[in-house]
């Protein structure tokens, strides 16, 4: 990969994408750094102090820790990446939004409008809900009063316009650098937290002979975990396909042999996030709750980061989005007519609603070990900190992301580079 970035490097068109890239991880780290106003830094430092190991922490690491000093990009790239799942969702339902994703580069731009202005409005939501929460814990320097609704105002506002930037910096990044906006922002936010968790390390490490064996134990689990990701996003299942010979005037096509490629993990971090926004919703319910109350006492205790009941929930809800994001992405039934009419068809299988079953198979095969993987991986800290107590903010899905995106912007260099250097496109 290092090998890959230097001579990428050496090319002038990349190597200016790749300083595009870097100015925008630049300014976002610049604004994960300008504090919200109206905050007591210190009360908010002592609540993210308590809330460590929680998903209060696991949220702050996707943020690169924004959302624990509350600056502009406390919301990082959470309201688009959830906008982009519902307009997913409901291109499924409504019949309108799914021909305007079948319409090129026309439709395409119609549902990025309709993604933008569902990301300003759950960034806004985030936002409140957010502030209520900070108010709730005795973080706001006003509560009451004018001076109270002044600053709930312009807290939610730099929220959400923080919210709105972030998505425009991921789009610029496509537009104009290199690899996927939105995932290369997730991957800056996570390494700069690489500091933070050398110390928390360092702290557990202090504290007694037990961890001088349990911190080695995890620096071989999390590098065991990061080599089957690299695996994982490797392997996949081909379908092999044999193309018939067809005389076209003088010339003859077909007859050659191919595969029809899937994924072991097709549906990438996507059911992760899918069954993060259910299993949050608990929590979320909780900041509008007094903490006397008996649906506020049963949430903490049932749906905290850390209880088995959270974990199962969560598992069950990836291998259940994980089948529904390959549903609604891969149709076999599709599959097998493209194959039909272009003189293809699987050996051994008959054309037409056979071809159509067997692909159907092989994708249920293929999405239950995907997502087996997927739950195991995003539950992983869950399952270090219940069996060690250390609550590693690197966690299974975090890993997931650095590697895929690391991995995925690999490729694209890759690929820029060998249509630069192949003859048959120079010439």
């Amino acid at each position: 990969m290092f090998e890959t970035l230097r001579n990428a490097f050496k090319i002038p068109d990349l190597r200016k994408k790749m300083l595009y890239t870097l100015l925008v991880i630049v300014i976002f780290r610049i604004g994960s750094a300008i504090p919200v106003p109206f905050l007591n830094p210190t009360q908010l430092s002592k609540l993210m102090n308590a809330n460590s190991g929680t998903l209060m922490s696991y949220i702050n690491t996707l943020t690169g820790g924004a959302f624990s000093r509350a600056t502009l990009f406390a919301m990082s790239v959470t309201p688009y990446i959830n906008a982009s799942i519902i307009i997913q969702l409901l291109s499924v339902a409504i019949p309108s939004l799914e021909r305007l994703m079948k319409e090129g580069e026309v439709g395409r731009k119609k549902v990025a409008q309709i993604t933008r202005y569902t990301t300003l409005g759950l960034g806004l939501l985030q936002g409140f809900v957010y502030y209520i929460y900070l108010r709730n814990q005795g973080v706001t320097l006003f509560t009451t009063g004018f001076a109270g609704i002044w600053s709930a105002i312009v807290d939610i506002t730099v929220f959400t316009a923080g919210a709105t930037l972030m998505m425009w910096l991921g789009e610029q990044i496509n537009d104009n650098g290199i690899g996927n906006g939105i995932s290369v922002l997730l991957f800056a936010g996570i390494v700069s937290r690489g500091p933070a968790i050398f110390t928390s390390v360092e702290q557990y490490w202090s504290l007694g002979v037990k961890y001088y064996v349990l911190v080695p134990l995890m620096f071989i689990l999390v590098i065991a975990v990061i080599a089957a990701i690299v695996f994982m996003n490797a392997a996949e299942r081909r379908i092999p396909v044999q193309y018939a010979k067809r005389v076209v005037g003088r010339k003859m096509y077909g007859g050659q042999s191919s595969f029809i490629p899937i994924k072991v993990t097709m549906s990438g971090v996507m059911p992760i996030i899918f069954a993060m926004s259910i299993v949050t919703v608990p929590t979320t319910i909780v900041q509008f709750l007094p903490e006397t109350s008996k649906w506020y006492i049963f949430f903490n205790r049932y749906f905290s980061y850390n209880s088995a009941l959270y974990a199962i929930v969560y598992f069950l809800l990836i291998i259940a989005f994980n089948f529904f994001y390959v549903t609604i992405q891969y149709n076999p039934h599709e599959m097998a007519n493209n194959l039909k009419k272009n003189n293809g068809g699987i050996p051994g299988i008959r054309p037409g609603r056979p071809t159509s079953d067997y692909i159907q198979r092989c994708l249920s095969r293929i999405t239950f070990i995907g997502a087996i993987f997927l739950g195991i991986i995003a539950i992983f800290p869950i399952l270090i900190a219940g069996l060690s107590g250390i609550n590693i903010a690197l966690g299974g899905t975090t890993l997931l992301i650095v590697v895929g995106v690391a991995l995925d912007t690999s490729r694209q260099l890759e690929s820029q580079m060998m249509m630069r250097h192949y003859k048959g496109f120079l010439e």
